[in-house]
């Protein structure tokens, strides 16, 4: 397949800049989803992959050649859009094997080919019909079968499940998925949902504003985000952020702190799960990450041992949700969410005994909202 290199990309429209200094390498075989929220970019970013937009500043190469400037028909890449954009005119089988026609390939060539398309995506059976004829994810796989048809180097995927409903697009994203690890193909997809990007990417670049605020594995962005915005928009339900004290204690462990309506909070960080950096913020404040998963009720498995520690909440709002229970709490008078066993029974109102697995705690700076490594 290919590798790809975004070196330096900026995009201005008049005055205003649209992506500052966006630089990415993606290796061969690569799943990478541009993720963030709408106006962030992303879209932008991938039409400048495609071809159909110029970067004001940087360079873009494919496979160690330059391609900055080359035409979209000359860079031997294909995209799958949102909107499907099949002709109405033709059948599947005519939809697919256009792309190829275009580029006079042989016409035994074409048909062995859209043949091959056909079963890995398991249409075949559609080939006759036309567009009108065929469902939302009937319509998204044709659309990702013309993209396959030509064999490219690079794949771009522009929200391409955003027009189908919930268990669709949870359909279609296993076959994205499937079809990744089946053909290795490396691909750039383009999504504002963070659950798409977790499931899809083998790396994620998440974007806000035209800046890529982090770059890194699901895993890595999920649990160690490079800043709260990142917290925030990576999960669901969001990481829990709240304002702490850093107190040393008579031992020089140092102790987090808060307080509020619902009155003092204190956790005590072993000195194994401490950052270093964190001791130069003794007496000041930080934001404290955790994520929901992280917190346990007490007398389901999560007391208070090695890494653990007990503390008091009101619960707040409780919701169920079948595979798990989301659980509001008023935590030393800041709102914080727990998710808890399906079978957890909880009273709004009620205080109750909750073990914070410590390990899991990340640090952020109250002024650069950025991680405290």
């Amino acid at each position: 397949m290919a590798s790809l290199d975004l070196i330096g990309i900026r995009k201005s429209f008049g005055p205003v800049q649209i992506l500052h200094d966006i630089s990415i390498t993606l290796k061969d075989g690569e799943f990478l989803v541009l993720v963030g929220p709408s106006g962030c970019g992303k879209s932008t970013l991938m039409n400048i992959i495609a071809g159909l937009e110029e970067p004001t500043e940087g360079e873009l190469r494919l496979n160690g050649a330059d391609i900055t400037k080359t035409a979209p028909a000359e860079r031997n890449i294909s995209m799958v859009f949102q909107s499907y954009a099949l002709y109405p005119n033709m059948t599947v089988a005519k939809n697919i094997e256009f792309p190829l026609e275009m580029r006079k390939v042989d016409k035994a060539a074409r048909a062995e080919r859209v043949k091959q398309v056909g079963k890995l995506l398991q249409i075949g059976h559609l080939m006759d019909r036309k567009p009108r004829q065929l469902s939302g994810g009937q319509r998204q796989r044709v659309a990702i079968g013309r993209a396959l048809a030509r064999e490219p180097q690079l794949y771009l995927f522009d929200e391409p499940l955003s027009n189908l409903d919930a268990q669709l697009r949870l359909d279609m994203r296993t076959e994205i998925k499937k079809l990744h690890q089946r053909l290795n193909a490396t691909i750039v997809y383009v999504t504002h949902d963070q659950i798409e990007a977790m499931t899809l990417a083998t790396r994620i670049a998440v974007m806000k504003g035209g800046v890529l605020q982090q770059l890194g594995t699901p895993h890595e962005v999920y649990n160690r985000p490079a800043n709260t915005f990142v917290a925030s928009f990576m999960g669901s339900p969001r990481m829990n952020l709240l304002r702490m004290r850093v107190a040393m204690t008579t031992a020089g462990g140092l102790q987090l702190l808060t307080a509020g309506g619902g009155g003092a909070v204190s956790i005590d960080l072993p000195l194994s799960l401490t950052p270093a950096q964190l001791h130069a913020y003794a007496g000041q404040e930080v934001i404290v990450g955790l994520r929901a998963e992280a917190v346990g009720l007490a007398g389901y498995g999560a007391e208070a041992h090695g890494t653990q520690q007990l503390v008091s909440a009101r619960v707040q709002v409780v919701e169920p949700t079948g595979a798990d229970t989301l659980v509001l709490l008023d935590l030393g008078g800041h709102d914080f969410t727990a998710r808890l066993p399906p079978d957890v029974t909880l009273r709004p109102g009620a205080m109750a005994h909750f073990a914070i697995d410590l390990s899991k705690i990340v640090f952020f700076d109250t002024e650069t909202e950025t991680l405290i490594a």
